[in-house]
């Protein structure tokens, strides 16, 4: 019941996914409570792609913004 793959393709790489702001309660598998079901997927999507996710990889997320680097 609470299988995003409906969402996986709208899921953006930026690591967005646009959802509507319909009240239709849901509880993840944690049992944390979500509005509705998209926007329970999509802060599913943005915490696999915070470690690494689908990618495996680790190295982005090791990186700090443009903005936040210094230069010394």
């Amino acid at each position: 019941q609470n299988d995003c793959s409906e969402f996986r393709s709208q899921f953006e790489a930026s690591g967005r996914l646009s959802c509507t702001r319909e009240n239709d309660p849901v509880r993840d598998a944690s049992g944390k409570q979500h509005t509705n079901k998209c926007l329970m997927c999509a802060e599913k999507f943005k915490k696999e792609a915070q470690r690494g996710g689908q990618s495996g990889g680790t190295a982005q997320r090791n990186r700090l913004p443009t903005s936040e680097r210094t230069y010394q």
